[in-house]
């Protein structure tokens, strides 16, 4: 498949330009006359005009997907097709990954595909959330309302992640102003300030001299720290990926103060709003329940949630693994236990989201409150430990001179 640069003038007498796959540019004139486009060039992309698009991991976020959904239910809820419903959403969605899957989807429903199965061969670009929510609502002929739930479901999403990284971005910005200041006294200050002693001839206090030796090194062998720092970070990353480093670093986040409380609360959220979403669209429970372990972040969560669907596959409530795994607090189990005996298990897991979402945020407060006095107090420390090994000599030699 080659990326062709096309010229057309559209049925409703526009000019428009853009770029499409296609094996060969007789294709891609046949795909654009077919949309009843009049062509007037087709030429396949060189380097400098075909569409960059560097990414890492995900490029397109839960925001980009709440307002791609929003806008595609205002669309169709105005009485206008799905195929040209997609073709006004990839001209004016902005990010290049979603931009360019939807002109696939496009292209594959206007062939007569169904826009779920489209969307399933870029299960890259799509979740597979998307993907059955689009499936159960066209075989209910209720794509509105399936579109407004994942709307609801990407918004709720992208605020419980803005809330954990908020919490998260403040004391990882502290620490690099922290590294940032201990350098710079290292490789600046204590040199200049222990150039005015080199001259006495005197011993220097332990504590000094510690220090000097610290700051030799540091503009000595500068470069060797930030290879071994990238090094560090490089075999951290990569056992991060493994999966027996996954279960590591998933348990460790679980057993931090503060932030192991609030992952657990993020997880507990997600279950109940993806499963809730899910259900409420007509997905079997086995599916719903897989699909719910693929979103979870934590991979023990992630193991749980797949080990239950091995279980409701056999007849076990999901309320009984939920309550085995010890990963999912009480009101989560009482919560889905009562549903299921009730029969509502779809409202008592909306609940079970609004709660936890409502804890998510004051959680992330109070962690927030937490550390940043515990972080300032860290840096003070250190700080002054520098000023002390500075101080020190000079009021040995104010003592000698006095």
């Amino acid at each position: 498949m080659g990326e062709f640069q096309y010229k057309i003038i559209t049925p409703e007498g526009k000019e428009k330009k853009g770029t499409m796959e296609a094996k060969s540019a007789e294709q891609a004139t046949m795909i654009l006359k077919n949309q009843k486009n009049i062509v007037l060039s087709v030429q396949e992309a060189s380097l400098m005009t075909r569409d960059i698009n560097i990414s890492f991991g995900s490029s397109v976020s839960a925001r980009d997907y709440s307002i791609f959904c929003r806008q595609f239910v205002s669309i169709i809820k105005a009485g206008v097709s799905i195929i040209s419903a997609l073709e006004m959403m990839k001209d004016q969605t902005e990010n290049k990954t979603l931009k360019k899957a939807l002109q696939g989807v496009h292209e594959d429903v206007s062939k007569g595909e169904s826009m779920a199965m489209a969307m399933k061969k870029r299960s890259k670009v799509f979740p597979s959330m998307l993907c059955n929510m689009v499936e159960a609502g066209e075989a209910s002929g209720s794509m509105e309302v399936a579109f407004e739930r994942m709307a609801v479901q990407f918004e709720k999403e992208n605020k419980l992640k803005q809330s954990v990284k908020k919490a998260l971005m403040y004391p990882i910005v502290l620490l690099v102003v922290m590294i940032g200041v201990l350098f710079l006294m290292m490789i600046w200050v204590i040199p200049n300030f222990m150039g005015m002693f080199a001259d006495l001839g005197t011993d220097l206090p332990a504590i000094t001299q510690l220090v000097v030796d610290m700051s030799d090194f540091v503009v000595a062998k500068w470069w060797l720290i930030l290879l071994v720092a990238a090094a560090v970070i490089l075999l951290l990353k990569l056992y991060a990926a493994s999966p027996g480093g996954k279960f590591v670093i998933g348990g460790l986040k679980l057993k931090i103060p503060a932030l192991g409380p609030l992952q657990k609360k993020s997880e507990c959220a997600r279950l109940g709003r993806t499963l809730c979403t899910l259900l409420s669209a007509g997905v079997p429970m086995i599916d719903a329940i897989e699909i719910t372990a693929r979103s979870m972040e934590n991979v023990h969560y992630k193991k749980a949630l797949m080990d239950a669907k091995e279980q409701v596959m056999r007849g076990v409530p999901l309320s009984r693994p939920l309550k085995t795994c010890g990963l999912f607090p009480p009101m989560v189990i009482h919560m889905v236990s009562i549903g299921e005996e009730t029969g509502n298990i779809e409202s008592m897991l909306e609940n079970i989201a609004n709660y936890y979402e409502d804890d998510v945020q004051v959680a992330t407060e109070q962690v927030m409150a937490l550390m940043e006095p515990a972080i300032i107090v860290v840096m003070a420390g250190m700080v002054g430990f520098l000023i002390l090994a500075i101080m020190q000599p000079m009021m040995t030699l104010y003592e000698s001179l006095g």
